[in-house]
């Protein structure tokens, strides 16, 4: 019998005696690696007449599909036989599943946001969203602000062209409101606004919330009944709270509210005020009829006093250790 077909005896019994995958994917790095018999038995080729190698060629080719199709047929019939294993098994559904399921946070701007919303919602207040591209007339002009005012300097405001830019301010929403006239009007108005500053307590980007309630009869108790009902909902207790007198362009008289924190500071947390009534006379609404109350919240601060935090920019850096405290 030639050496040849002593291997491929010696192959078939092997590859009939493979049990499982593993062992014909071992046995065919051992039937076709450079160690391997058949190797060995192609490098002796060399030693032969041409008409011999031919023949022989011709033989060992055949030889190799032969083994090539017995570990392919083998193989399909583990495999087969290892999937009716499977399929038989008995399952306990009621099990736990194995890999554990992680459910993500809202992030703390938006929880802010969502707390904010809740309040004044009940109080009848319509959340509006705008453009975050705004014109010089709505961002500023209807806004009282004259055109010498620093936030208009190219320093502090991102511009387009001469007359649109980033809005600087939540405000503008108020004044496409107005112009429609649809009195009475209870709106907060929220979303990013946009000033070039950087550096712990101010970034590029921010968000803020506005509100508006313009009608018969309103004053500055309504205002600041609201506020402190708010700040007291906000912090869940009763909040130390003052109302300072200061300046906005679009409003008159015009209050920022400080609270006193746990080091015994006052900080300032908001601006409001009632309406000016050049805003409400250029939107065309009788100010010998309709009064209004306005405020700005800056979410961040808001949530930095809340939570005990003391740089504003972890809250754009995806840190999950932080993300996650929340």
């Amino acid at each position: 019998m030639l050496y040849l077909d002593k291997i491929i005896i010696k192959s078939k019994k092997n590859i009939k005696n493979c049990q499982d995958i593993s062992q014909i994917k071992n046995l065919k790095i051992k039937l076709f690696g450079k160690k391997s018999e058949l190797n060995k038995y192609m490098k002796n080729f060399k030693y032969f007449s041409k008409e011999k190698k031919i023949i022989l060629g011709k033989k060992f080719n055949k030889s190799i599909k032969i083994i090539k199709k017995k570990l392919k047929k083998r193989q399909n019939f583990l495999e087969k036989k290892l999937l009716k294993l499977e399929i038989n098994k008995k399952i306990d559904i009621s099990l736990p599943g194995r890999s554990k399921l992680f459910h993500g946070n809202l992030h703390p701007i938006t929880q802010t946001i969502n707390c904010i919303e809740d309040f004044f919602n009940k109080f009848g207040f319509i959340s509006i969203n705008g453009s975050e591209i705004e014109d010089s007339y709505h961002n500023f002009d209807a806004l009282n602000i004259l055109s010498d005012h620093p936030a208009r300097n190219i320093n502090d405001t991102f511009w387009f062209d001469k007359n649109r830019l980033l809005r600087t301010q939540t405000s503008s929403i108020q004044i496409h409101i107005l112009k429609n006239k649809n009195i009475p009007i209870r709106i907060i108005s929220y979303g990013k606004v946009y000033r070039k500053d950087y550096d712990k307590n101010h970034t590029p980007m921010f968000h803020q919330i506005e509100g508006l309630n313009v009608d018969k009869n309103i004053n500055i108790i309504d205002l600041k009944n609201i506020l402190k009902s708010f700040l007291d909902y906000f912090f869940e207790k009763k909040v130390k709270l003052r109302f300072r007198s200061s300046y906005f362009p679009f409003t008159e008289p015009s209050l920022e509210i400080d609270i006193l924190n746990k080091q015994n500071k006052w900080i300032e947390i908001l601006g409001c005020g009632m309406v000016h009534p050049d805003i409400l006379y250029n939107a065309k609404i009788n100010t010998n009829k309709y009064s209004g109350f306005a405020f700005g919240i800056g979410i961040e601060r808001l949530t930095m006093l809340r939570y005990g935090i003391s740089d504003l920019r972890i809250f754009f850096e995806n840190d999950l250790r932080f993300l996650k405290q929340f």
